[in-house]
């Protein structure tokens, strides 16, 4: 096996993008059950990365009798997709579309809210170890009313060219290596990428998007930029190909996202996306007074029926852009 001194790729400087690389933060998440979770999405520096404009990496965390794991009692959105990747562990969802089902490894669940849709997230009895990344897509303004709706796909395994590991295609097309079936509302991408130590590839991609690389497991070299493992490395569009070399002797696990530049401003606070303060607003009263907006979500058995709204800031919401909040 290679040792862990693998040198970056070497290209010409033309070609070689600028990286921004955007370390997680730890964020505690409420529930019965709290979890803390590692942030890089949104930042305050980027917004976005196509259209994903929230991303969550979380564990393994143990799951022990009675203590650990997730229990999120049925809580609101609005204006987004939730994508729903795991590594390891199960994952029970329930939501007021009337859909029910399971988040297992290797198996996407797309949730769209459209104008408002309510669901929760548990975690199962069999489940030991949990182990995953919970995405939100920023819808545009067009589908912003789209009707509540999910969508489960188990996605089949790609061989990556040379031996160099395997690739899982859950959201958009990555030229050459697979396609999701899974409806998105603006060209997105999301694949998982397992490569053994010491592999370099160079991914094709569609040079309109912008990408980027989170690490879930191993040492990256990212055109060129060390990530470690949390990290988000994010490139500008431009680039038909993306450079990646497994830069340890251990496996590398990583996802890579993409998409359209989302030119759209947006307000995001809680678990609402809108297009003005006043959208947020009308949200949060609506989910607080019980309104059919949201549904109710059949069969959640936990201690409490909701997650109540945290109260409104005393300053309006600002809308932010690619490059983050005005």
């Amino acid at each position: 096996m290679p040792d862990t001194q693998v040198p970056d790729v070497q290209v010409p400087d033309a070609q070689v993008p600028d990286v921004q690389v955007i370390g997680p933060r730890e964020v505690p998440l409420g529930g019965i059950r709290a979890m803390t979770v590692r942030r890089t999405l949104p930042h305050r520096d980027r917004s976005f990365v196509g259209a994903w404009c929230f991303v969550d990496h979380y564990g393994p965390d143990h799951v022990g009798s009675g203590s650990g794991g997730m229990d999120v009692a049925p809580h609101p959105h609005t204006g987004l997709q939730t994508v729903s990747w795991l590594f390891d562990g199960e994952i029970e969802h329930r939501d007021s579309g009337g859909a029910h089902g399971l988040v297992r490894p290797g198996e996407v669940n797309l949730m769209t809210a459209g104008a408002g849709i309510a669901h929760s997230e548990v975690s199962t009895p069999a489940t030991r170890t949990l182990h995953g990344v919970q995405l939100w897509v920023a819808l545009p303004a067009d589908a912003l009313g789209a009707p509540r709706g999910f969508e489960h796909w188990a996605v089949p395994v790609d061989e990556l060219p040379g031996g160099a590991g395997t690739a899982r295609v859950f959201v958009g097309t990555l030229p050459g290596l697979g396609s999701s079936p899974v409806t998105v509302h603006t060209p997105l991408v999301g694949a998982q990428l397992d490569l053994v130590p010491g592999a370099r590839m160079q991914v094709p991609v569609d040079p309109t998007h912008e990408h980027a690389l989170l690490v879930d497991r191993g040492r990256v070299q990212f055109e060129g930029v060390s990530l470690e493992r949390g990290d988000l490395g994010c490139v500008e569009a431009g680039a038909a190909e993306l450079r990646i070399v497994a830069a340890g002797d251990a496996p590398v696990r990583a996802l890579l996202l993409g998409g359209a530049p989302f030119e759209e401003e947006i307000v995001m606070w809680w678990n609402f996306v809108g297009r003005s303060h006043e959208d947020i607003a009308t949200a949060r009263a609506d989910w607080e007074a019980g309104s059919a907006r949201f549904g109710v979500v059949p069969g959640y058995a936990g201690p409490v029926t909701r997650i109540p709204a945290p109260a409104l800031p005393g300053v309006r919401l600002r809308p932010r852009g690619r490059r983050g909040r005005h």
